[in-house]
């Protein structure tokens, strides 16, 4: 079965420092507040908290950690907003981008955004310019090893109502409709396995192909985005040229 991204487009969490995956949790429990204020503590009866979780797990971030920044939740929202906000635009040789963020300041956010891309050689643009070209999926990555049959994965996470499933060298990765997303994230966690992303995404539906010079300049300016406190996601549409 094929898949539309590649794993330039999986962010490395395995990969990530103590200060990075300390950053990481820190937009974990910005999203765990903003769930928990949005449909209650409890992850059985809030579908948004349920999913926000399974992407903590996949961070590992310890259980411990969740529960208090669930409970911790309600008393910190009542001094902070955050309002979610998305931002659209381009890097060089037209690489599509968007950034998805957390703010209690939507100027200063804003403000920001516009300097980080300025700065990467990029622009930013508006709402709905490069939407279109990315499709929400639910979006499960295990990591390849000798103790997982390819095929016996494949069925499983049909069965479990994933509608693709694309081996790379590194990774299996998953695709779903976000309605089913926690149904085969329940299904395959059931059946032992561990991922190392869990979470509804943005696909992109075409790639960008350029050598490893020209995309690094991308990836520079995906990752002083990810750098920036307000931001939670970064998609984008390159794929680096082996």
């Amino acid at each position: 079965m094929s898949g539309h991204s590649k794993w330039a487009n999986i962010k490395h969490k395995k990969e990530k420092t103590d200060a990075a995956r300390g950053k990481i949790f820190t937009k974990l429990g910005r999203e765990i507040a903003v769930a928990v204020k949005e449909g209650g503590s409890d992850p059985a009866a809030n579908s948004r908290l349920r999913d926000v979780i399974a992407k903590a797990k996949a961070n590992n971030m310890p259980n411990d950690t969740i529960d208090r920044s669930i409970k911790k939740a309600s008393g910190e929202l009542g001094n902070v907003n955050y309002e979610e906000i998305t931002y659209e635009g381009y890097g060089s040789d037209g690489v599509a981008i968007i950034v998805q963020a957390l703010s209690d300041n939507r100027n200063r956010t804003a403000s920001e955004m516009r300097y980080i891309f300025d700065r990467g050689n990029g622009s930013l643009g508006a709402t709905g310019c490069v939407a279109w070209m990315f499709d929400r999926k639910g979006q499960i990555v295990i990591e390849r090893n000798d103790d997982i049959d390819e095929e016996t994965l494949m069925m499983q996470a049909l069965e479990a109502g994933a509608e693709d499933m694309q081996t790379l060298d590194d990774v299996y990765e998953i695709l779903c409709a976000p309605a089913d997303f926690a149904a085969v994230r329940d299904g395959l966690e059931g059946e032992g396995y561990s991922f190392l992303s869990a979470e509804v995404a943005l696909i992109p539906q075409n790639t960008v192909k350029l050598s490893e010079d020209k995309a690094q300049k991308i990836l520079d300016l995906v990752e002083k985005l990810e750098d920036n406190d307000d931001v939670q996601n970064v998609y984008h549409n390159l794929e680096v040229e082996e």
